[in-house]
């Protein structure tokens, strides 16, 4: 078992090592050297500048393409057009960042008996796409139902260091209200996240996860309607 105040120095020098490659990488991509650089973990709000001009940045976007960072210069320039600084901001809003974060491990609750056999229907699931729309090709990885999960209708974790999937979670609230072909829809969403990771992509909802997206005929959106309202699918 790893001490504490080991854990602690290690997890502060990979902030700073994040933090510091982030930095040169948007110099080298025309940030301005005098805007100091913060990193955060707010999933709110992942691009700002505060009232002291400081630029705030969530860590994961360490992980960014030239493309998402060039997007961050671009959003916060004072004399980027309009129409430059809504693209910008459409795509920053597509990076999931929060899913380039380590994920610190924590104790599971037992599981309930009934979210067993729910879990159990969502590998079948699982494999079922898998072999209908990826060959087969995508590595099995843990499913979870959520009962914390409210707003959102699933999301998945991924280790982007290591191409690979960590997690998918779906909504217990998804299945119980919304039934088992609107789950297939939300979970072939995650796992074309997945397809995305495994082959050496970003987990984005751009061009190729909406070009996947209408290949396997789901909705190619981070937002779906469900009955009568508009959900979050992950974030």
């Amino acid at each position: 078992m790893t001490h504490p105040s080991l854990r602690a120095r290690a997890d502060r020098a990979a902030w700073e090592a994040d933090e510091a490659l982030l930095v040169a990488r948007l110099h080298r991509l025309g940030l301005e050297r005098t805007v100091p650089v913060e990193l955060h973990l707010n999933r709110s709000v992942m691009v700002s500048v505060t009232e002291r001009s400081v630029l705030r940045i969530h860590r994961g976007f360490a992980y960014g393409s030239d493309r998402v960072l060039r997007a961050i210069v671009a959003f916060i320039a004072p004399r980027t057009p309009r129409s430059e600084r809504e693209r910008a901001r459409r795509l920053l809003s597509e990076f999931p960042a929060e899913s380039y974060v380590p994920v610190r491990r924590r104790r599971r609750q037992p599981t309930h008996p009934t979210d067993r056999r729910l879990v159990g229907r969502l590998r079948r699931l699982y494999a079922e796409l898998n072999d209908r729309h990826f060959g087969g090709a995508l590595h099995p990885v843990p499913l979870r139902v959520s009962s914390r999960m409210v707003t959102r209708l699933g999301e998945v974790t991924v280790d982007a260091r290591a191409h690979r999937a960590v997690e998918i979670a779906i909504s217990r609230l998804h299945v119980v209200q919304d039934g088992w072909d609107e789950v297939r829809d939300t979970l072939l969403h995650e796992m074309i996240h997945q397809w995305q990771v495994e082959t050496g992509g970003e987990p984005d909802h751009g061009k190729r996860f909406r070009r996947k997206a209408r290949e396997v005929g789901i909705t190619p959106a981070a937002r779906r309607a469900v009955g009568e309202a508009i959900h979050m699918i992950e974030r």
